[in-house]
């Protein structure tokens, strides 16, 4: 660590004077900069010991999650990401480095409501409140379950496709943003469900294979699901402000407090980013403190 930590420290000396002669920023600012990037090194030397030319963005990511952990604002982790970046342009610069590691790394989104959770007895009382009765109310029953217990986002439920069931190994895959595809574990409750309705099913129209269909055999759109998950919910009496987004933040957070790690969760997601799935989580700090720090020692 000792070789690294000089590394660091010439680095950080070049920078120094680089802001403060050539950037002519005022000496509170240069003494700012300096701090957060002294608290990012040591991250930096405590979880990987690499210099400063062998950062790699993921390294990044994972040191904003650490101050989101730690309770710091985005207003200040937003500031930490920006000083990160002017350190590595200066690098670029004194041609250190070919390529900048925070260049795509996603600043923190401000103002961005996390919607409400719902407990798995509220969860339960939704699906309880459709009328299976009719192969309507088991297409409606069927995507409520696979909707929360796979953790999808709507346009994943809309598009799964008939090749997409692979019941007998007991997973579903799933096309996610940018056409990204995981294997997500399948319960038997949605499975059982799914079958109950492709048996009652109408036929689709030709080169519609998509697993749920509306009363014209063609795909579902986005806004039917939201209207069906609504009205299901008015059914059963929960007073919350609920969309298709509310079953899978739930699903994420009892999955949390269920005790499966930080990076199990964000790959049932199919998150890009790490990040992602702890703003959309909120659970006790204690939790998650070890949760995040489990997945920084891995």
């Amino acid at each position: 660590m000792a070789e690294n930590t000089k590394k660091w420290e010439e680095a950080g000396s070049r920078y120094r004077t680089y802001i403060k002669l050539e950037k002519r920023l005022s000496a509170n600012t240069v003494e700012s900069y300096m701090r957060d990037l002294r608290q990012f090194a040591h991250f930096i030397l405590r979880q990987w010991d690499v210099a400063p030319r062998r950062v790699e963005p993921e390294m990044i990511e994972r040191y904003l999650t650490w101050l989101f952990e730690r309770g710091r604002e985005k207003t200040s982790q937003a500031r930490c990401l920006s000083g990160i970046r002017s350190f590595f342009n200066f690098l670029l610069l004194d041609d250190r480095i070919e390529t900048s590691p925070a260049e795509y790394v996603a600043s923190p989104k401000f103002g961005r409501p996390l919607p409400d959770v719902l407990t798995t007895a509220e969860i339960d009382r939704i699906i309880a409140a459709v009328d299976t009765s009719t192969t309507k109310g088991l297409r409606d029953s069927a995507m409520l379950e696979v909707l929360y217990s796979c953790g999808l986002r709507v346009s994943e439920l809309t598009s799964l496709r008939m090749r997409d069931l692979f019941f007998g190994e007991g997973y579903l895959r799933v096309i996610g943003k940018g056409d990204k595809q995981r294997l997500v574990p399948v319960s038997a409750a949605a499975r059982d469900k799914i079958q109950r309705y492709l048996e009652q099913r109408r036929p689709a129209r030709p080169k519609v294979e998509v697993v749920f269909l509306n009363n014209r055999g063609t795909q579902l759109t986005r806004v039917m699901v939201f209207t069906i998950l609504r009205q299901a919910a008015l059914r059963a009496g929960i007073d919350k402000h609920i969309s298709p987004h509310t079953f899978r933040h739930s699903f994420a957070t009892h999955l949390l407090e269920g005790g499966a790690s930080i990076r199990q969760v964000q790959e049932m997601l199919g998150h890009e980013s790490i990040l992602t799935t702890e703003i959309y989580t909120h659970l006790d700090s204690v939790h998650l403190r070890r949760s995040v720090e489990d997945h920084l020692l891995i």
